[in-house]
């Protein structure tokens, strides 16, 4: 009868205290799902935010992407370059002759310009001294030979891209300089990842709210909840994090459904929204330009204009070649060259601007990286967006668990209270 009655008794006290306490019952379910939810949230910013650290060393924080901006930066750049890019390659999509046409009108009012610039800074009179007809014939003859110097050149950079173009080093520069750039690189093409982590906080929670209820009302230890909290703050991210992932190819689980990561089951349409963002503000003409021009590689390309303008200049000056060295010396007239090419080079990026239209649709960089995406192997995609969470996914899963034991003490002291 004793036997009997322990248990009866334990049983309506728990009914009385179920009826004394019962929102706080009906609402631990919820409440869980609610730290499941918040514990994502409250994760994916940490990823993103801050861009710069906040507070004082050891104490503060900064957004895990922007913190490891270079490290991140060099991980997107070599799957950028190893497996969807080849320099070589779609630089060779270029006609140089195309080019020079695209850029035909303003290279000869840069030519016109620069020859008048010249003269004027060594010699002042001397270009007025000189015949009208010389000056027309000089300006002709060096005009007429411009666009075939822009064809050999575009066609020795097209073939030895890779002595004036570091790519790697211009992709790595554009992250690391501009770490909001580099968030949404990853945080667009993850949009749905990301809402998926948030969301199935919600579910996950709510399940193990469901067995926090049971193990409270059985034991009333007053460690149940912070410790379930910690619990559903840590499982609950891990899960999500790894569900994002994996598994690689579609799996059926118990016989009764189907999952694949979420992140490689989007394969075709994380693809595109990559393609597009690289292109359109990554691998762009203009950071092409400023690479080739301002990049570690870019005195080789001055060489190259340097040394084409000046024999443009000595095979087309015959004509005003002996005026010119009578007036000022050879030695001048060497500097003079020097100074040409210099300005030449120096009006580069804005006569090949003019092409950047066609550029664009010859290089065609967003349906290679689309096209290159897709035939990747589901390993090598997931090194897409991975490395972004791995090396300090255990912070965000250790916050996600102190988030939730802090509210798990607040349960108790509501209970106790």
């Amino acid at each position: 009868m004793a036997f009997r009655a322990g248990p009866a008794r334990a049983a309506n006290v728990r009914r009385v205290d179920f009826g004394t306490h019962w929102q706080v019952y009906v609402t631990m379910p919820f409440i869980a799902a609610l730290i499941g939810y918040v514990t994502k949230r409250v994760a994916i910013e940490m990823m993103f935010r801050p861009l710069e650290f906040v507070g004082r060393k050891p104490f503060g924080w900064q957004g895990v992407l922007p913190a490891n901006a270079e490290r991140m930066a060099a991980t997107a750049t070599e799957m950028l370059t190893t497996n969807l890019v080849d320099p070589k390659e779609i630089f060779a999509r270029l006609d140089p002759a195309q080019v020079a046409k695209e850029i035909e009108e303003p290279l000869l009012r840069v030519v016109e310009d620069v020859t008048r610039e010249v003269m004027e800074t060594y010699q002042p009179r001397l270009w007025e001294v000189l015949p009208n007809s010389a000056q027309q014939l000089l300006l002709k003859r060096v005009q007429a030979e411009a666009p075939k110097a822009i064809t050999k050149i575009m066609r020795e950079i097209a073939d030895n891209i890779e002595d004036v173009l570091d790519l790697k080093h211009m992709v790595v520069t554009n992250l690391v300089r501009d770490k909001a750039l580099l968030n949404r690189l990853i945080r667009d093409i993850s949009r749905p990842e990301m809402r998926f982590i948030a969301r199935s906080g919600i579910g996950f929670g709510f399940a193990l709210g469901c067995v926090q209820l049971v193990v409270w009302a059985l034991t009333k230890s007053p460690v149940v909840l912070p410790l379930f909290g910690l619990g559903i703050g840590w499982l609950t991210d891990w899960l999500a994090l790894k569900m994002i992932f994996l598994p690689r190819e579609p799996r059926r689980f118990f016989g009764l459904y189907t999952w694949q990561g979420v992140f490689q089951k989007r394969r075709d349409q994380v693809a595109a929204d990559y393609g597009d963002m690289i292109a359109r503000e990554i691998i762009t003409i203009p950071n092409l330009l400023e690479a080739v021009l301002r990049g570690p590689k870019s005195d080789r390309l001055f060489a190259l204009i340097t040394r084409e303008v000046q024999k443009t200049i000595d095979a087309q000056a015959s004509v005003v070649k002996p005026f010119v060295a009578m007036a000022v010396g050879t030695k001048k007239f060497q500097e003079m060259k020097q100074t040409a090419a210099a300005k030449a080079a120096e009006r580069v990026p804005e006569t090949i601007r003019h092409a950047e239209d066609y550029a664009v649709n010859a290089l065609d960089v967003r349906n290679t990286i689309v096209e290159r995406m897709r035939k990747l192997s589901a390993l090598e995609f997931e090194q897409l967006l991975r490395p972004a969470f791995r090396q300090d996914e255990w912070k965000l899963i250790a916050v996600g668990a102190v988030i939730g034991g802090l509210v798990g003490e607040l349960q108790v002291l509501a209970l106790l209270g």
